[in-house]
């Protein structure tokens, strides 16, 4: 049996692993710590849980501390890149533990926050700094941060930052970088792709895997549930309740492809009686922070999230993981259950797989070389499903995201209908007289009201004229020629400045000054103008 004290590192490091409890070293740690004291560039592969965060904190705390350098404004000596703000928050919290006995300081910086204060931060310099793509770039073009001064270089989850669109990010950080330096890459997946890839920034590295790529953890019990997507929300909600009612589930994490159906969920097992909440990326850092400490110190048992959360998460008693929909991506299920079964525990991982998702089950089980065991719907489930709440098809948290992402107005609605945003619903664009504030003004020209007080419908264009949308997305009739040869010219519209009853009154509008002329010289020439 081997101990971490075997593996050379300096003393207040170990000490700092007495108060955690770390005795033994996982496999990845056996491997990859003597050879990353040597200086020696590392390609780590092994499975989520399995202490890669240690495996390059560890000898990199200890070779800055073997060469104490005064720290210098504006820069790091060390440099960690996560794909997430939850993965830079969590490394950034394992490192500061292992370096409370040493003198060094570490950070962390990712986006959802102010920057100004991220850059005050920096400005006496960091030994180790941990960052997420994004606001590393923007700390640099805002000049709180050089990069010239790195000598580690770690990426985490690198098939994830360079396979969903980091790569050029990661080129440019490449370039600010020293070329003498020492590079590290760990993944819980590496496809040759993305191995090859990554050789264009470590230079002959060593190479640790401690585990075939993309498997599952085996301590994870796998199941799979064939049903169709609308009864999922009643089976999720039924499952739930009685796991935490017979106390077999603790903690437990609901996975959706989008970030909808995540707030979706959680508003249904909230409907349900269950404390959830949701986590996804469109949600402040303030809320994402929140929403993880609860389900980290148990107040919340279950976490809605989407894939940004399934690397990262590392909470303690997580027992229970819940594929609500299956990942189009298969690396993605490894990632997903592997947020239980973590330090050596047992974990359950169960998937409900609606028909049109069964090539999603046929990739995993590809991958991961694991057939699940099929775990038939419970008895009565129809009738217990009868009784729940019914699912809510638009949450009101839903709303401001819907309207953003369909359009102005409300969802699917063009520009001419003159939706609102506040989000209710105007009655029309021009011809319907819409009021600002969503109510019906008087009817428009053309709809002249009738004596019981209703609207005469409006007459109907004539064929030869056409709708076009001007600058500020309302509709504008072109001008049509008459019955009797002779074009038509619409009337002035009293709303709209562009619309002068004359071309003098233009003229005096374009040449009458904005403000309070300054000078005597400046008012007699406008004057003289006008």
């Amino acid at each position: 049996m081997s101990y971490f004290s075997d593996l050379g590192l300096a003393e207040p490091i170990l000490r700092a692993l007495e108060t955690k409890g770390y005795n033994d070293p996982t496999p990845i740690q056996q491997q990859s710590i003597p050879a990353l004291l040597e200086g020696r560039d590392l390609l780590g592969i092994a499975q989520t849980g399995t202490g890669k965060t240690a495996a390059f904190s560890l000898p990199s705390l200890h070779r800055l501390a073997a060469d104490p350098q005064p720290r210098k404004p504006a820069s790091c000596r060390m440099l960690v890149l996560s794909p997430t703000r939850e993965l830079a928050a969590q490394i950034a919290d394992n490192m500061k533990g292992y370096a409370k006995n040493l003198k060094l300081s570490v950070d962390c910086v990712f986006g959802g926050i102010p920057i100004s204060k991220q850059a005050r931060r920096l400005v006496p310099g960091v030994d180790v700094l941990v960052a997420t793509p994004g606001r590393l770039l923007d700390l640099i073009d805002n000049r709180a941060l050089t990069l010239g001064r790195v000598e580690i270089f770690v990426l985490d989850e690198a098939d994830q930052m360079m396979d969903l669109g980091f790569i050029h990010a990661l080129k440019r950080v490449a370039n600010l970088l020293p070329a003498k330096r020492q590079s590290l890459f760990f993944s819980a997946t590496m496809p040759k792709s993305i191995e090859d890839l990554g050789k264009q920034f470590i230079k002959n590295p060593v190479r640790v895997e401690v585990a075939p790529q993309s498997t599952t953890v085996e301590r994870v019990e796998q199941f799979v549930s064939f049903l169709n997507q609308p009864e999922k929300q009643a089976l999720l909600s039924l499952t739930v309740r009685r796991l935490l009612a017979e106390k077999q589930l603790d903690r437990g994490i609901v996975f959706t492809r989008t970030k909808h159906g995540a707030d979706r969920v959680a508003r249904n097992l909230a409907a349900a009686g269950i404390d959830a909440r949701a986590i996804h990326g469109n949600k402040s850092q303030a809320q994402r922070t929140a929403a993880l400490e609860a389900f980290r110190q148990g107040s919340c048992p279950i976490l809605v999230a989407t894939d940004i959360a399934a690397r990262g998460i590392d909470v303690s008693g997580v027992s229970h993981v819940f594929n609500f929909e299956l990942p189009n991506v298969p690396e993605q299920y490894v990632h997903r259950i592997g947020r239980t079964a973590r330090a050596g525990a047992d974990g359950v991982a169960i998937s409900f797989c609606a028909p049109d998702e069964k090539p999603y089950l046929r990739d995993i089980e590809r991958l991961t070389k694991v057939k699940p065991a099929v775990m038939p719907l419970p008895e009565n489930f129809l009738a217990d499903a009868a009784r729940l709440p019914a699912p809510s098809r638009r949450p009101a948290d839903e709303e401001h995201e819907a309207r953003r992402d369909h359009g102005r107005g409300r969802p699917g609605a063009g520009r001419g209908e003159g939706g609102r945003s506040d989000g209710g619903r105007r009655d029309g664009g021009r011809g319907d007289g819409a009021r600002r504030d969503g109510g019906r003004s008087q009817p428009a020209r053309g709809d002249a009201p009738r004596r019981d007080g209703t609207a005469a419908p409006r007459p109907e264009r004539r064929p030869d004229e056409r709708v076009a949308a001007d600058r500020n997305g309302q509709d504008r009739r072109r001008e049509a020629p008459r019955s009797d040869g002779a074009k038509r010219v619409d009337a002035p519209r009293a709303d709209n400045a562009r619309h002068e009853a004359t071309g003098e009154a233009a003229a005096k509008r374009r040449f009458r000054p904005r403000g309070p002329a300054t000078t005597g010289q400046h008012r007699n020439k406008v004057r003289r103008v006008v």
